[in-house]
């Protein structure tokens, strides 16, 4: 096995490792939640309940979607199937949004109608788990993030990035009601889902990016750039096209060579070229084509207009 197909399989376990993790995070949460929200009856409980049911949809959605990622080019993809991340990620916003908008009409309700909330201490109890076991399942997405880049665990950890701070906001929404007006409850209710609209747009975003094959970062394409000319027997380069797919990077260049090299020589050239760019980037599909040198004129680079 080389070392591409090995990097490959590494992210593989890695993203089916998360999205595993992520599926029993939920479901656990969610059994936790619902006791405590029977037990209290308070609203910013059922908020956080409501959206770890919607953790959990948005899990399910995610497990299936990386899995279909991960198959192989066929021959009726043959780029892969790496879309499917940022599709999932669609389906995630779209379950977020819906949690917010169902918490926020709830929250209004309670608002005017305030109800007081039953055991503090159980329903603080709940949430300061929750915040524990999330805090795990972002230590595991951290690092798979780190290692694959993979767009689908990326918005699943803001997702549960934000439910850390949802957690925290009911712990105090809790205690203040607790210690005053019962409406604090509703209030904080309000304001996580509006915060959590405020993701589900983030979310949504960045998925439409990656489905409309957007540029990557311009510190990136310098990175190639520096990298391709570094090669001794590079004069130049010009139009450098990148796109991302699920953990898949694809780089399209042409490459400046001199004129009077052979064709052999060439190939050489760009192998070595593109033998640098893999190992800055191993899960990446690499397409160079060479150039005579004093045949060029400068060509738009539309990423730098």
């Amino acid at each position: 096995m080389n070392q591409a197909s090995a990097d490959r399989e590494r992210n593989a376990r890695l993203m089916r490792l998360a999205t595993r993790a992520s599926m029993l995070t939920a479901i656990v949460l969610i059994v936790a939640k619902l006791a405590a929200w029977l037990w209290t009856d308070s609203v910013s409980i059922l908020a956080t309940l409501m959206d770890s049911v919607l953790d959990a949809a948005a899990s399910l959605v995610n497990l299936l979607a990386v899995r279909h990622a991960l198959e192989p080019a066929d021959r009726e993809h043959r780029f892969g199937h790496g879309k499917a991340e940022a599709l999932a990620g669609l389906g995630q916003a779209t379950f977020i949004a819906g949690s917010a908008g169902f918490l926020m009409l709830e929250a209004i309700n309670r608002l005017l109608h305030p109800q007081p909330v039953g055991v503090i201490g159980v329903g603080i109890g709940v949430m300061a788990f929750a915040i524990a076991a999330t805090l795990a399942l972002l230590a595991i997405q951290r690092h798979v993030v780190s290692v694959t880049g993979s767009t689908a665990i990326k918005a699943d950890r803001l997702h549960y990035t934000t439910d850390v701070l949802v957690n925290g906001s009911v712990i105090a929404a809790l205690l203040l009601s607790a210690h005053g007006w019962p409406g604090f409850d509703s209030l904080f209710a309000l304001l996580i889902g509006l915060y959590i609209l405020r993701n589900a747009w983030q979310i949504a975003h960045e998925s439409i990016q990656h489905l409309m094959d957007r540029e990557l970062p311009d510190e990136e394409r310098q990175r190639i750039r520096d990298i391709v000319l570094s090669h001794k027997h590079v004069r130049g380069m010009h139009d450098l096209r990148t796109r991302r797919a699920g953990t898949t990077t694809f780089i399209q260049l042409h490459l400046e060579l001199d004129d009077d090299l052979t064709l052999m020589r060439a190939h050489a050239i760009s192998d070595a070229v593109e033998a640098r760019i893999r190992k800055a980037y191993p899960d990446s599909e690499i397409i160079i084509h060479e150039d005579p040198a004093s045949l060029m004129e400068p060509k738009p680079d539309f990423a730098e207009e």
